[in-house]
């Protein structure tokens, strides 16, 4: 028997958990390298539509589940004068730990090893990976799940990254900063803000009440590059609750995030293969991948384990047969279409943001699901989003077709205490 592993995945997060927990599921011998425990709590939230975990049978993974799911667009005046536009589907907060069990006890098995990875060399028919601590680790193919800033994968510079920034806490208040019982996908009211504040790159709050007194709330940035500072996506959330009377009693949980909205897709022929958001899986939609990772992640392992029943397949061979599981034409198209949408939004000001996502989530729900989900097939993407463009308001149209760049870099108003 081989010294060597089938598979190295590199890192310790929902990604790497999740295809090290696939691959082993279906018979392939994996180990792991990450800096920290796998077992170590995971720092950020995640969310996700109900629907999506319904059709994988992943439901009880929730820990959270809101019916009254709700986002404001209306015209940015008060709470009084803004309409609440309704979505119609539950939306759900993972379990972190209960996420993070169900890959562990499907990884059951799984060597990890604690360690970090400086450079990954390939040969003819083994990956090699050499750490910091001095080891060097072999297997017949590395996959990087190590997160979007890994440096072990290729791919084009397309210029500047756009982040979706937020700033978040979990905590009580001193009134309810919204309706009991409610989740908030969107709220880009701004009465709040400055006329100079106005004028900067709007932001939105993400909230929803938790029970027993806790929300979750989090100021938001669609997309930007730089992404926005966090001490604006603060400043601009103290501001939103000092308006409406509200006063954070108690800081239970504080959450940074910048997420890589429009990464370009990795060169695909290179000999390593990644995973998450090393592969460019964020969505460039909605910032989100955990349901990607659950729904991909099993499809891709499967091609994987097919191709490592090849002993004559090396490392390379192995990579690309990865890549084409993973990145198949159709969802490049996709994703490409996803990328020039997320390219025109990241001008838009506020007022036509709010005319678009008004305009967006009027759309049938199946096909504001879908497109948020990544689930349409191709052609019915296009014909989603021919129809968005049809029925939205002139200047969003005419923003859409020449687009609407904010002036860049972007600049902010400082801290009016």
């Amino acid at each position: 028997m081989a010294d060597w592993p089938d598979v190295l995945v590199l890192g310790g997060g929902p990604a790497a958990l999740c295809i090290a927990a696939e691959l082993h599921q279906c018979g392939v011998v994996v180990e792991g390298i990450a800096p920290e425990p796998v077992e170590a709590a995971w720092p950020n939230t995640y969310g996700i539509w109900a629907d999506e975990l319904t059709a994988l049978g992943l439901e009880p993974l929730l820990e959270h589940r809101w019916t009254d799911t709700v986002s404001y667009f209306g015209s940015g005046g008060t709470v009084q004068q803004d309409q609440v536009t309704a979505h119609g589907i539950d939306y759900g907060l993972f379990d972190r730990a209960q996420l993070q069990q169900h890959w562990l006890k499907r990884a059951a098995g799984v060597r990890w090893h604690r360690d970090t990875a400086e450079r990954v060399s390939v040969a003819s028919s083994l990956s090699t990976v050499s750490c910091s601590s001095g080891q060097q680790r072999q297997a017949r193919l590395v996959i990087d799940a190590s997160g979007s800033r890994t440096p072990h994968i290729k791919r084009p510079d397309q210029g500047p990254v756009a982040g979706q920034a937020a700033y978040g806490v979990v905590g009580r208040c001193s009134k309810n900063p919204i309706e009991a019982g409610r989740f908030v996908l969107m709220d880009y009211r701004c009465d709040h803000l400055s006329d100079a504040q106005r004028s900067e790159p709007p932001t939105f709050l993400y909230a929803m009440d938790l029970g027993d007194g806790v929300f979750f709330l989090e100021e938001t940035s669609l997309a930007l590059a730089p992404g926005v500072p966090y001490d604006v996506l603060q400043q601009r959330l103290q501001q939103r609750l000092d308006q409406r009377g509200v006063q954070i009693t108690e800081v239970i949980h504080e959450e940074f995030c910048l997420f890589p909205m429009n990464l370009p897709l990795p060169d695909r022929t290179q000999p390593l293969l990644a995973f998450g958001g090393a592969a460019s899986m964020v969505h460039p939609a909605s910032g989100y991948m955990v349901g990607a990772l659950l729904r991909r992640g099993p499809a891709l392992a499967q091609a994987l384990a097919e191709a490592l029943a090849n002993p004559d397949l090396g490392s390379a061979a192995l990579a690309r047969s990865g890549w084409r599981a993973l990145w198949p034409l159709e969802l490049v198209l996709r994703h490409q279409l996803y990328q020039f949408g997320l390219s025109r939004l990241m001008g838009f000001d506020e007022t036509l943001l709010r005319r678009h996502f008004a305009t967006f989530f009027a759309l049938p729900q199946e096909e504001w699901f879908g497109f948020l989900t990544n689930t349409l097939p191709l052609p019915r993407l296009m014909g989603v989003m021919l129809r968005l463009f049809a029925l939205a308001p002139w200047d969003v149209r005419r923003g859409l077709v020449l687009g609407a760049a904010h002036p860049q870099p972007p600049t902010f108003a400082q801290s009016e205490g």
